[in-house]
């Protein structure tokens, strides 16, 4: 007897953001608290269930969880698909399988996060200090951070996490902490003017004091 589709188990399926913002010289986490159970009140990723009677996308899936729970709107944070986790017991419900996403968040853009109906409260948390978090959502960030400290020296992530107009001090800082290990200035000097060169960056209109001089300001040359 040939069994039809109806024959067979279906897991549930979710998308789970790792959201990541820097400033101060930090790394931090976008982290929402959970209002409903399982898990609730535990810290978690922004995330939620795939509307599939709705027809609905997996990334149109992502992009609206992240504008429910977080109240960032769409395009303020590029989503990327990152890997799917489907461990059995990952989720107490059932057998669910989380298609993850990450996203780099400008630090200018990052006060505009608040908490949306599906979350009880969200914050921005280091990465050095992370509460526990529901679920298997740490391996999903270490995942995520693996990733970009992989691509950070030969894509363009690291504009991602400095504002629009930056320092080479911001610069530089995105790449120590990111990569974890002090660069020598005078060498980031010269691979900043290589980056000049190549027209991945120019110079932007102004100075910002950060010291006892202005700074020279820099933008990113978009390929659009």
């Amino acid at each position: 007897m040939t069994q039809g589709s109806a024959d067979w188990p279906r897991p549930q399926l979710t998308v789970d953001l790792v959201v990541l913002s820097l400033w101060d010289d930090d790394l931090k986490l976008l982290l929402i608290r959970r209002g409903e159970p399982p898990f609730a009140g535990s810290w978690a990723l922004p995330g939620g269930f795939v509307r599939i009677a709705e027809d609905e996308g997996i990334d149109d899936a992502a992009h609206r969880e992240l504008a429910e729970e977080t109240g960032l709107p769409r395009g303020a944070a590029p989503l990327r698909q990152l890997h799917t986790f489907g461990e059995p017991g990952r989720d107490p419900r059932g057998r669910v399988i989380s298609v993850a996403y990450w996203a780099l968040v400008r630090p200018d853009l990052a006060p505009l996060v608040t908490a949306g109906t599906d979350a009880a409260a969200v914050e921005w948390r280091s990465l050095t200090e992370l509460p526990p978090l529901a679920f298997d959502h740490a391996d999903m960030v270490a995942f995520a951070l693996a990733r970009i400290r992989a691509g950070i020296q030969t894509t363009d992530l690291a504009f991602a996490l400095v504002p629009p107009a930056f320092t080479a001090r911001d610069l530089r800082a995105v790449f120590e902490v990111v990569q974890g290990a002090p660069i020598d200035p005078g060498n980031f000097r010269r691979r900043l003017r290589r980056m000049q060169e190549d027209g991945v960056i120019t110079e932007a209109p102004g100075r910002r004091r950060t010291g006892a001089r202005p700074a020279r300001l820099y933008r990113f040359v978009s390929d659009s």
